[in-house]
């Protein structure tokens, strides 16, 4: 199946999710611009940019497709009893930058990053706008881990964590989903399986259901602006222990 190319002139232009490639899995587009219109416009389809140093972007739809609904995440006794003496502290939006950076990281596993410099220019642009967001976790004063992603409608779309410290990226995914509840969204676009997502409660969904969940998602309205807030752990697992 031929790959569609992109150009500049056509924002928002992308081809019907099924005609992704199934090897890659999912590879639909390639080219055009990381503009915060062909962005929004391209997770509003379910497709998201992932490309490494030295390619054009490329764009995404994978089948099938790995989600965390709000209320699923599950966390174990043994960890909920470490979290209860826990001094971490959970914030919102206050330190962007730092958490999309500390994302784009070299890491030991890993050779490299898909978080290029582009990247993060392009997600500091819609964070300005008040569509990306970041969940920190901060031991003291130190950024120990967090995750950013994008929210529209009643989807939040995840798009990267770091640890600095053990379980710091799980303390992030935590509270974003316990305040996401709160707040009535409907899901979370994990994009790829990993063993620790499916191990916290996420499953994969054939790419058309993800599509009409996502459909019924994107009916209410977008909370932008900043989420700037604190949470502080008390006892777990309530969902009324992470407090705005």
């Amino acid at each position: 199946m031929p790959l569609y190319l992109l150009d500049a002139d056509d924002a928002g232009v992308f081809p019907p999710t099924q005609l992704a490639q199934q090897s890659p899995n999912g590879l639909l587009a390639i080219g055009g611009d990381l503009s915060p219109l062909r962005l929004l416009m391209a997770y509003g389809q379910g497709i998201f940019p992932w490309f490494s140093e030295g390619e054009p972007p490329l764009w995404w739809a994978p089948d099938p497709r790995c989600v965390l609904t709000p209320e699923a995440i599950r966390v174990n006794r043994r960890w909920c009893r470490w979290l209860r003496k826990s001094p971490l502290r959970i914030t919102a939006d206050r330190s962007f930058t730092a958490t999309i950076e500390a994302c784009a990281a070299p890491r030991m596993d890993s050779g490299g990053t898909w978080i290029l410099p582009d990247m993060i220019a392009a997600y500091q642009e819609l964070h300005r706008l008040g569509y990306a967001h970041s969940i920190e976790v901060w031991l003291a004063d130190t950024l120990v881990g967090g995750l950013y992603g994008v929210s529209l409608g009643g989807a939040f779309f995840a798009e990267s964590m770091f640890s600095r410290q053990s379980n710091g990226s799980k303390v992030a995914l935590l509270a974003l989903c316990r305040q996401l509840h709160d707040w009535g969204f409907a899901l979370i676009d994990v994009q790829m399986e990993s063993e620790h997502l499916l191990s916290m409660g996420a499953k994969n969904l054939p790419r058309l259901e993800f599509e009409q969940r996502l459909t019924l998602a994107l009916a209410r309205e977008t909370m932008r602006g900043s989420w700037n807030g604190c949470w502080e752990f008390g006892d777990c697992p309530g969902l009324a222990d992470i407090r705005t």
